[in-house]
């Protein structure tokens, strides 16, 4: 029997971020994983806003399509401010909680 091979697409996250639940327990996973790297909040934020309405998300956080993209790129390193306002934008917010 002869068969075609197995195509394969890229794995993305942002494919499977359907609301706010998904986001929320995603950016936890990340915090979890990515220790005190900033630069993986910053890529799980992108990841975040490519699951949505990226011109949309811009629009409410005050920054251009293209900047938002940039700050939230591998190699984007935004501002505490830009995280805050991306945050909440999404419908999310950040708290701190007690160490073990």
């Amino acid at each position: 029997m002869n068969q075609s091979p197995e195509t394969f697409t890229p794995y993305d996250s942002a494919d499977y971020l359907r609301d706010v639940d998904d986001v929320a327990a995603y950016l936890e996973a990340a915090i979890e994983e990515g220790g005190d790297d900033p630069a993986v909040i910053a890529h799980a934020l992108g990841v975040i806003a490519r699951s949505g309405n990226v011109s949309e998300l811009a629009r409410r956080v005050g920054m251009s399509r293209e900047g938002l993209y940039r700050a939230l790129s591998a190699d984007g390193n935004p501002s505490f401010a830009t995280v805050m306002k991306v945050s909440r934008a999404l419908g999310l917010r950040i708290h701190f909680d007690k160490s073990a």
